[in-house]
């Protein structure tokens, strides 16, 4: 059901220096931040040969990405982002075999302009899992 890995996200206290870290001291190729107020986040991409690593801040005071950082000051892996060819089939056949699916279970506009959903992270072993829609592209 999975394809490739798309992105793994980080949850950073600062996103300036957290992207000039990987921009100036990793010599990454970076994006400019991008604002996503139906998340609650600003985020950074930073470009590699095989994936992406997204650099998440909150946005707004409700931002989900607030608690994690409460938990975690200094920041961490916030999620792991999955490719999936049809996003609905997949969500029925996770949930048909109990996995939960965060929110409303319908999906949002993820940072690439496409369809994503987040699995309960109490079903994978404690990680957040995103699966990201990316069957017309």
């Amino acid at each position: 059901m999975i394809g490739r890995l798309n992105h793994i996200a980080i949850a950073v206290p600062d996103l300036k220096k957290a992207t000039a870290k990987y921009r100036d001291l990793l010599g990454a190729e970076v994006s400019l931040p991008q604002s996503l107020p139906q998340h609650g986040v600003t985020v950074v991409f930073v470009q590699l040969d095989n994936t992406k690593i997204e650099l998440l801040h909150p946005l707004g005071e409700h931002s989900p990405v607030s608690g994690f950082l409460e938990k975690h000051p200094s920041g961490g892996m916030h999620h792991i982002c999955f490719e999936v060819d049809d996003l609905e089939t997949a969500s029925r056949k996770l949930t048909a075999d109990g996995a939960r699916v965060l929110g409303d279970g319908k999906p949002k506009i993820g940072a690439h302009g496409l369809p994503v959903l987040f699995l309960h992270p109490k079903d994978f072993d404690g990680t957040l899992i995103e699966l990201e829609e990316v069957s017309g592209t």
